[in-house]
């Protein structure tokens, strides 16, 4: 099998470290890894697997030699150093927003719709954390079904905002918990104008808010998003939540069909989903919890039932580790597809 040259770009980053976990766990043919990041983080020492890595800083020059980029250092950093690497014959996988709705940039998750990789130009688009568990559960339902309308609240973790969020959590709980006022200065949006604890607390908003239409960013990428990777005009609403969760996001998802709700059918399409695990014994009291799959590549579905009201409505509730699923372990599943389809 043929071996590649890798790099990692924002290799010290939550989701760069999980990179470069997921090529060894899951065992991308890599011939040397080079590990890039700013200038900050140049010349610190990596040690994974029995192998050492020195972070390089990313330059315009970082991608002589290099096979496929992994990118998640941000849009800004994408877009001004991607251009270098495809003018060296690098493949790049984005994990950043900046191309997802690029009209010439596949946005993928590999077991939905990994025939679109056939039409990359160089960049093949990683989606949003909420919607790469959303549409892997939802994909093989659609598909029978013929979803016409999504309804979705999401119940994401801090650790989607970053270090600092993780940060802000432990300090605040600490705080709370010494009876202290907690100190809010990350969420739920770093840039914002208004900063709100996290400690005990729910903040329904993630990222910043569209004025025109009174959604935040990050509702309106799992809208456009999940049109783009279903290929059609499917109606989609969503409410993203910050909990005060370390990692994993959670998604209470309602579901409107063409088609009929037939239960049975839904877990037969379900346990056979690529990807998907069904862990739904009510009986039992099994249902997804994120606690259960920290460190896990799954998608994870439970709580499966038909609307009491609507034949053609279906209620789940949807668990995946968004630093795995919803980011890296795609990331390198992209890759994986696109060596196993010969366009790498």
């Amino acid at each position: 099998m043929k071996k590649y040259k890798v790099a990692i770009v924002g290799a010290t980053g939550a989701v760069g470290r999980e990179m470069l976990k997921c090529i060894f766990q899951f065992n991308f043919p890599f011939e040397s890894i080079k590990l890039l990041a700013s200038s900050r983080s140049a010349g610190k020492v990596v040690e994974f697997e029995n192998y050492k890595f020195t972070v390089e800083e990313l330059t315009e020059n970082s991608f002589e030699g290099i096979d496929v980029a992994f990118w998640s250092a941000g849009g800004n950093i994408s877009a001004k150093y991607m251009p270098y690497a495809i003018k060296n014959g690098c493949i790049n996988i984005d994990n950043t927003s900046h191309f997802r709705m690029d009209p010439d940039v596949p946005l993928v998750v590999p077991e939905v719709n990994s025939e679109a990789l056939k039409n990359h130009k160089g960049i093949i688009a990683n989606p949003n954390c909420t919607t790469i568990q959303m549409v892997s559960a939802l994909n093989r339902l659609n598909e029978y079904f013929d979803i016409e309308r999504i309804i979705v609240s999401t119940y994401q973790a801090v650790s989607g905002a970053g270090v600092a969020g993780m940060e802000e959590l432990y300090r605040q709980s600490q705080e709370v918990l010494d009876g202290k006022e907690p100190i809010a200065k990350t969420l739920p949006c770093a840039s914002d104008k208004k900063h709100f604890p996290i400690a005990f607390n729910c903040i329904p908003q993630v990222d910043v808010f569209n004025l025109d239409n009174h959604f935040t960013k990050e509702e309106m990428k799992m809208v456009n998003e999940t049109k783009k990777i279903f290929n059609k005009d499917i109606k989609v609403n969503a409410t993203c939540v910050r909990v005060p969760v370390l990692r994993g996001h959670s998604e209470s998802v309602y579901i409107e069909t063409k088609k009929p709700i037939e239960i049975d059918k839904v877990f037969e399409l379900l346990k056979n989903s690529t990807g998907v695990e069904l862990y739904d014994d009510i009986e039992n009291q099994i249902y997804p919890m994120v606690n259960l799959f920290v460190g896990d590549e799954l998608v994870h579905v439970g709580r499966v039932r038909k609307d009491l009201d609507n034949p053609n409505a279906l209620s789940l509730w949807i668990v995946a580790d968004q630093l795995m699923k919803g980011a890296a372990y795609n990331s390198i599943d992209i890759g994986l597809k696109m060596i196993e389809m010969g366009l790498l």
